[in-house]
């Protein structure tokens, strides 16, 4: 799609409005950049020109079946809530015009008084680039996003704006490991096996390295995401699809693939009073899992489920440990929907996927 006239790019009807380019989701298999209008922030909001767009299983869920599990879409979609960019326009003159920042990307909802401490999961929150509201609440991948102000966290110094993309899925990782704690497993001097080398999984596994765990594993069933595992320092490499895990033998285990058969297997690969923390997502449907290891070993077994404040620890630590953006594998162009989303489906030749600014 050819770039909006020079004279004035992107201003049309209400003063201050910017006309855009965005991938939309029509469908399952059904996507296509448009046009669309962004209103000026209203007080409260910064409007962001978005840099970089990390692609997420749900996203792939999104176009691939014009699902996440069981939130549908209804109506044409803008996923996206991964993003990194920097401020366009901030009404209240806090962030100057080229801020570089990335973003929280939930609104939280109605205040439930028994998780007072735990906002993610109060009731009426949405998310950036999800079907699970009505109306969807759309996404990053388009030039220009409005959000709440206390959902931009501007970049130190240190952080680049193509590293700082990985904030959000960084958040996801070390939030499992703070459910860990919660049902008392230590994470320092721990021996840990992560379930599934995707995005998440290997930002588990820089998580792990960087709490102080004892020996990290990883566990998939393709050699290319396990030699990226090793790449963010993992210890060991199980391809499942050759051998066993072995038996009782971790004390944490972080199951990042969301399969059946993945799950039943760490839950004999995780030790005595051992924890499992489930991070991946699984389909809304029954699924046969293995549960007599959980009983006999009376394993702790916790759901994480997104993040609350990890954004901001996520963000202090890209900005220190700047090998973690060698998760990044593919810089695509966001304007042709099909290669974006192919690359992000193919998990032997990819890790993170992310779109480059739109030229």
């Amino acid at each position: 799609m050819d770039r909006p006239s020079e004279r004035d790019p992107w201003t049309t009807g209400e003063a201050g409005s910017r006309e855009v380019r965005a991938l939309f989701i029509d469908g399952a298999e059904q996507a296509q950049v448009r046009r669309t209008v962004v209103p000026p922030p209203s007080p409260g909001q910064v409007r962001i020109a978005v840099h970089h767009v990390g692609v997420c299983g749900s996203d792939l869920h999104y176009f691939q079946q014009g699902a996440n599990g069981a939130f549908e879409v209804w109506e044409p979609l803008i996923p996206g809530h991964e993003l990194s960019g920097e401020v366009e326009h901030d009404p209240s003159g806090g962030w100057a015009p080229g801020t570089p920042v990335t973003v929280h990307p939930a609104r939280f909802g109605t205040r439930d008084p028994r998780i007072a401490e735990a906002p993610h999961l109060w009731p009426d929150g949405s998310y950036l680039g999800s079907a699970s509201t009505w109306p969807h609440t759309q996404g990053a991948l388009t030039e220009l996003l409005l959000v709440d102000r206390e959902m931009v966290r501007p970049l130190p110094r240190e952080l680049p704006v193509r590293r700082a993309v990985l904030a959000e899925p960084l958040g996801v990782a070390l939030h499992a490991l703070a459910q860990a704690r919660t049902v008392g497993a230590a994470v320092q001097g721990a021996r840990v096996l992560v379930a599934g080398a995707g995005p998440v999984g290997l930002l588990a596994v820089a998580a792990l390295r960087d709490a102080g765990a004892a020996e990290v594993t990883v566990a998939d069933v393709l050699a290319e995401p396990l030699e990226r595992a090793r790449g963010q320092g993992a210890d060991g490499a199980v391809d499942v699809s050759r051998e066993e895990l072995p038996a009782s033998a971790y004390d944490l285990v972080l199951e990042c693939s969301g399969a059946a058969a993945s799950i039943s297997a760490v839950l004999k690969a995780v030790r005595p009073a051992g924890v499992v923390v489930q991070v991946g997502m699984v389909p809304a449907e029954p699924r046969p899992v293995d549960l007599a290891p959980f009983i006999a070993k009376e394993v702790r077994y916790v759901g994480t489920f997104r993040f609350h404040e990890e954004i901001d620890a996520a963000v202090e630590m890209l900005a220190r440990r700047p090998e973690i953006e060698s998760v990044i594998t593919h810089e695509l162009d966001p304007g042709d929907p099909a290669v974006l989303f192919a690359a992000a489906g193919d998990a032997q030749a990819s890790g993170k996927v992310i779109t480059a600014r739109w030229s």
